[in-house]
């Protein structure tokens, strides 16, 4: 694992900035992309987007904090020095910029229902680089395996899973599919938000499935604070989507029902046709 990518002695070029950053900017690049299929002013869009990152930074350092507090108390200076004091919430971030983004939004009048479905494949695109960044600079660790596929954390016994690289893998996929859905809904296949609640759903999933094969820093009341919450949004969103979809899931229920009703009338008829020969 790298930390430093150049050390330059007057200043350090960290791996982990590095990713951030090109993240950062193809994120940006591919939302631009996006708004310009729609009406919406671009510079009142990224206006938006760069006030949210301000908010989700702010969040999402404010809830790590709280969850570790025995270790930052009440000290401004430990709260704002990230560099000597790292640490974030990935949820606090995610929810203090979707809030900031809801009030902008708000006060310019641009509908955050309509809109939030574009921010999704740059938010899986800043996905991918913000986990290869962890993997690459050692910033976040996977637990003790003796699987094949493994490596080492410097700091840590062991050879360890390769836990963020296999989640910017499926974020990889999550940010295709992402882009593929969003012109279904541009055709009114699907709902506005649709796409929003979807990737919020398969991100929680996905937090939840590598959860266990990672040294996780968070944790609310001894268990899993990234866990918790991504069990609350993946129970919350899939009722939403039963009782959305619940038509159709009914109707495929019952006639899957009847299909297989039918063939077992139909080898029961059978075996009684062959047992009266």
């Amino acid at each position: 694992m790298l930390p430093v990518l150049l050390d330059l002695k007057f200043v350090k070029i960290y791996t982990f900035g590095v990713f951030l950053m090109l993240g950062f900017l193809w994120a940006s690049f591919a939302l631009w992309r996006n708004i310009r299929l729609t009406p919406h002013k671009e510079d009142e869009i990224f206006d938006g987007l760069f006030i949210s990152l301000f908010g989700g930074l702010f969040f999402g350092r404010l809830v790590y904090v709280l969850l570790n507090f025995k270790d930052f108390g009440l000290s401004f200076i430990k709260f704002i020095l990230i560099n000597g004091y790292p640490g974030m919430s990935v949820y606090g971030a995610i929810f203090g910029a979707l809030i900031t983004l809801l009030i902008f939004f708000s006060i310019k009048k641009i509908n955050f229902w309509e809109t939030i479905d574009y921010f999704m494949t740059p938010f899986f695109i800043a996905a991918v680089f913000g986990k290869l960044g962890g993997f690459f600079s050692g910033s976040e660790v996977g637990t003790v395996t003796k699987f094949f596929l493994k490596t080492k954390y410097f700091g840590f016994d062991g050879f360890r899973h390769l836990t963020p690289f296999y989640e910017a893998l499926f974020f990889i996929v999550a940010a295709l599919l992402a882009h593929r859905i969003l012109f279904e809904i541009r055709k009114e296949k699907y709902f506005r938000g649709f796409l929003f609640l979807i990737s919020m759903w398969y991100f929680s999933l996905i937090n939840i499935l590598f959860d266990k094969i990672k040294v996780n820093p968070l944790y609310f009341l001894d268990y899993s604070f990234n866990k918790v919450v991504s069990t609350a949004l993946l129970l919350t969103i899939s009722t939403y989507f039963i009782y959305y979809f619940r038509v159709g899931i009914l109707s495929f229920i019952k006639g899957y029902g009847q299909k297989i009703a039918k063939k077992i009338r139909f080898g029961a008829k059978r075996k009684i046709g062959e047992g009266k020969k």
